[in-house]
């Protein structure tokens, strides 16, 4: 019998990524054999930071760790799933605000590709409050986010401000 490889694609801006991205994958990771974690490119959005940056900071964040794919995409995260044949898309949930919205995306995923799932995780709860926006506005005004960020974000951070 011939094992099944469960893949899985995890979607966001992470501009920057953040511990709670990372607990996301590490969750991921317990449950898929492979994760492709990708940066939306979005020209509606001006990130922070580059493209290749943040893929650069995940890809620098996730070293080695087996199973895990990091890249970038534009356009429709099910065209991209399609693209990728991974069948499952995972989201993240930190409130029930961010459930209105990523259950109304999911929804509308499921309208334009009945067969890929979506799949929600939290974050533990040491990571639970933490968001990239929030990250970035404390670093703007000289604060510490290295207990948010890893090292060599933090360091990116500050040299921005």
């Amino acid at each position: 019998m011939k094992a099944v490889r469960r893949r899985a694609l995890y979607p966001g801006s992470f501009d920057p990524v953040t511990y709670g991205h990372l607990d996301l994958i590490d969750r991921a990771c317990e449950l898929f054999d492979e994760i492709h974690v990708a940066v939306a490119i979005n020209t509606e959005k001006t990130p922070l930071f580059s493209t290749e940056e943040r893929v650069q900071f995940l890809k620098t964040s996730v070293g080695k760790k087996k199973g895990i794919k990091v890249g970038a995409f534009s356009g429709l995260i099910v065209n991209h799933a399609h693209e990728l044949k991974v069948g499952t898309i995972i989201r993240g949930l930190r409130a029930t605000s961010d459930f209105d919205y990523e259950f109304q995306m999911a929804l509308t995923n499921r309208t334009l590709a009945q067969e890929i799932d979506t799949i929600f995780l939290m974050p533990s709860e040491k990571h639970f409050y933490l968001s990239s926006r929030l990250i970035k506005e404390i670093a703007r005004w000289g604060g510490d986010v290295s207990r948010f960020v890893p090292e060599h974000v933090t360091k990116a951070l500050k040299q921005l401000w």
